[in-house]
């Protein structure tokens, strides 16, 4: 009568077992799943972090690279500055540092230093206060081609021959150069004071020049 139960007993058991090992290995297989998706996060993130090292490390030497082009080109054009100043350079210093509220990029600052150097270095026509000086000068080339002139004309008279013939052609020709020699003079003038003789400069001299030589030459 008991071996019908035991029978059935074990059947139960049996089929319990398999139910407990099916669902052993259903959640085996969801804990390898869940630690295969977890490994798998786990790379993509190691990658992530790699890549974000990796650019962080090229913007840091980027960053490095600029910084030292910057001081170097700051220290260039502080040096610039000093030279220009001459003496009065002594009172700059050493080249500032980078200004904490200082925004934009710098190398556009730096640019803009370089072109204010490079204008402030580019020496301008002679101002208007100094026409007075420019005609001054083209009167006095005249003079001194003039009074060349006369000397030539003066050892042709008085050695004869051949050269009372060559010296008043030549003592004419150094006399119309006059207004050319005032420009000599008027280029040293903006020389000394760091400027360019232009065109209006220029046509002070010659015509200041030319006007002294005509009088001259129409009062002999």
């Amino acid at each position: 009568m008991n071996e019908p139960v035991a029978s059935d007993t074990y059947a139960a058991h049996v089929r319990r077992l398999a139910e407990l090992t099916g669902r052993v290995a259903t959640q085996r297989a969801e804990a390898q799943a869940w630690y295969d998706q977890q490994c798998a996060a786990a790379e993509r993130a190691v990658a992530e972090a790699s890549e974000q090292l990796r650019r962080a490390e090229a913007e840091l030497a980027e960053a490095r690279s600029m910084v030292d082009r910057v001081e170097a080109e700051v220290t260039h054009l502080w040096a610039e500055l000093r030279g220009r100043l001459g003496l009065g350079a002594r009172r700059l210093g050493p080249p500032p540092g980078p200004a904490r509220d200082a925004t934009g990029d710098p190398v556009d600052a730096l640019r803009a230093v370089r072109d204010l150097l490079d204008r402030a270095g580019q020496p301008g026509e002679l101002p208007g206060s100094a026409n007075p000086l420019l005609a001054l000068c083209g009167v006095a080339g005249a003079l001194l081609a003039y009074a060349l002139g006369a000397g030539a004309r003066a050892a042709g008279e008085r050695y004869g021959g051949d050269l009372a013939v060559g010296m008043p052609v030549l003592a004419l020709v150094v006399t119309l150069l006059g207004p050319l020699a005032g420009l000599a003079l008027a280029k040293r003038l903006a020389d000394r004071r760091h400027a360019l003789l232009g065109p209006r400069p220029a046509a002070i001299v010659l015509v200041a020049g030319l006007a002294t030589t005509v009088t001259l030459l129409a009062a002999r």
